[in-house]
């Protein structure tokens, strides 16, 4: 039935891994202190990239400090579905490069992966999408609309912005979001839920100014110490977010094996899993806190005195369901009554995102649904995601009757984010066939 479509993508997918390794070797780190010119030189790339693909209308999307985004759009048959596909070309920083195996910029191959930071997150969404319009031909089914964002990985900061812009320009009766990931390699999936993020600025304050350790200490505190015990006191010794008033839920849906987290996360030996209920509800459904750095004197600048100043960043995630505002107001509040032995204690919020709730009925989700089991040759696993995704919310917002699915090609072991990020290779095929079959179903 789809004999025609996997032959075009099987004979168009060196094409499409040449544009994937294209993109990867472009530096497009948009955060602050990196060269923005890679960035809009990664956009500059997926414009022309759009135009040879028989994109009727490109152009690069801008707006005064923001990194530019990238737009295109086929036109299909008069009265078809117009779907907007979305993807992100900007990449977070490599990080310490002895920890990578291979230049991060530089596409590897090695046991069926193709590796490079960007090759899951989310360069490998631009090259599916492209691919599944190609197969094709002159022939699209229905109207594509492409949004390539370039600030997904500093929190989509001018997305909103982008929105009320070009509000028309992007509309659309569905919205595929190609920035998720697969159940595992070889097996489909679509993310149903999204937890929502609340971040902070903890300072301690214990003294005006450092005072001699032999002298005073006994007598006060020091900022360090105050701060590692308000810290501690965000959890329970099970490991269980203790900040009350919180939303969680228990997961109805597929389970999440300890081995399954060990060969993704690669925990030191002996460490052990924290919180209570089902893995999957922890990682989907309930809150987490995570203390992201911790910032006072440097261990080589250390010398015998009671410091009087120490700060943390602190990240909570939040279940779907729960109010954001409720949330920052709870974190703090919790923090604040933390504080031990009278020390001063501020917070400051930083940034938040909804928590959110797909839903996961309609004739798009019907046609990927069958897409996907077509394209992986195997049904598609339907879960939460422990990450926050906070622009799906914005675009559900502005577009409340479009359906709004999440999609991608990256699996659990990818390591996105981290060193050594890859994409299985047959995978990225897989994808291209599987959007490929749902356009079709779509524009029928």
């Amino acid at each position: 039935m789809y004999d025609d479509l996997r032959a075009r993508v099987r004979a168009d997918f060196p094409r499409a891994r040449s544009e994937l390794e294209s993109l990867i070797r472009i530096p497009s780190v948009s955060a602050p202190g990196y060269d923005p010119g890679h960035v809009r030189a990664s956009a500059e790339l997926v414009a022309s990239m759009l135009t040879d693909s028989g994109f009727d209308e490109v152009r690069l999307l801008e707006l005064d400090g923001a990194h530019p985004a990238v737009y295109g759009e086929r036109q299909g048959p008069p009265g078809s579905p117009t779907l907007l596909l979305y993807a992100h070309h900007d990449v977070q920083p490599p990080g310490p490069a002895a920890q990578w195996e291979t230049n991060p910029f530089t596409p590897v191959e090695r046991g069926g992966r193709l590796y490079g930071r960007g090759s899951a997150d989310d360069k490998c969404g631009i090259a599916m999408h492209l691919a599944a319009v190609r197969a094709f031909g002159e022939a699209l089914p229905l109207t594509v609309k492409v949004f390539i964002e370039g600030e997904e990985e500093i929190g989509s900061a001018h997305l909103v912005d982008f929105l009320d812009t070009y509000a028309d320009l992007l509309a659309s009766d569905a919205i595929i979001i190609g920035d998720a990931g697969n159940w595992a390699p070889g097996v489909p999936g679509l993310t149903t839920s999204l937890r929502g993020l609340v971040d902070c600025t903890v300072t301690a304050r214990t003294l005006t100014y450092a005072v001699h350790s032999g002298t005073f200490g006994g007598a006060y505190p020091d900022a360090i110490t105050g701060l590692a015990r308000t810290l501690a006191r965000l959890h329970h010794d099970d490991g269980s977010v203790a900040v009350p008033g919180l939303v969680a839920d228990e997961v109805d849906g597929p389970e999440v094996t300890a081995a399954d987290l060990e060969t993704q996360a690669l925990p030191v030996t002996g460490v052990e899993l924290v919180g209570t209920g089902s893995l999957a509800s922890r990682l989907w459904r309930q809150p987490s806190i995570s203390v992201l750095a911790i910032e006072a004197v440097p261990l080589g600048e250390a010398i015998n005195q009671i410091v009087p100043e120490a700060r943390a960043k602190v990240s909570m995630r939040v279940a779907p369901g729960q109010d954001i505002r409720a949330a920052v107001e709870a974190l703090t509040t919790h923090l604040a009554a933390s504080a031990p032995w009278g020390i001063e204690l501020t917070v400051e919020p930083g940034s938040s995102g909804e928590a959110f709730e797909l839903a996961t009925s309609g004739p798009t989700y019907d046609a990927f649904r069958a897409g996907m089991a077509e394209g992986y040759g195997t049904p598609v696993v339907e879960f939460g995601m422990g990450g926050s995704i906070p622009f799906v919310a914005a675009f559900a917002d502005r577009y409340p009757d479009a359906e709004v699915l999440l999609i991608g090609v990256s699996d659990p072991t990818s390591r996105y984010h981290g060193p050594n990020e890859s994409v299985e290779i047959a995978d990225l095929e897989s994808s291209i066939l599987a959007e490929a079959v749902a356009f079709r179903l779509l524009g029928s």
